[in-house]
């Protein structure tokens, strides 16, 4: 009896400024909770509503340009949410770089 090695499923996400389909751990979610505020959650697991942009800081420039999440959450977004995007997302490309 041959044993054959279990390849673990990868969960896929789609960027909602680039509409392409990324592994989750590409992404960053952003979270819309009942009280209608907007957060980065690098956990991925906060409660509220979902949806992830790709660790590429042009995304996050055009997401800003767009408001990409205001449509998204049908809610107005200050801009300093997109600066915080921005630079989260820029970090983040960069540790991975690192690594």
């Amino acid at each position: 009896m041959t044993q054959t090695k279990k390849t673990k499923k990868i969960p896929m996400r789609k960027c909602v400024v680039s509409g392409q389909m990324f592994p989750k751990k590409e992404l960053v979610r952003i979270v819309k909770t009942q009280d209608n505020e907007v957060f980065i959650d690098p956990s991925g697991r906060k409660n509220g509503r979902g949806a992830y942009i790709a660790l590429v800081p042009e995304y996050a420039e055009k997401a800003r340009k767009e408001k990409s999440f205001n449509k998204v959450f049908g809610i107005n977004i200050a801009d300093d949410f997109y600066d915080q995007l921005y630079e989260y997302v820029d970090h983040q490309k960069a540790r991975q770089e690192l690594l």
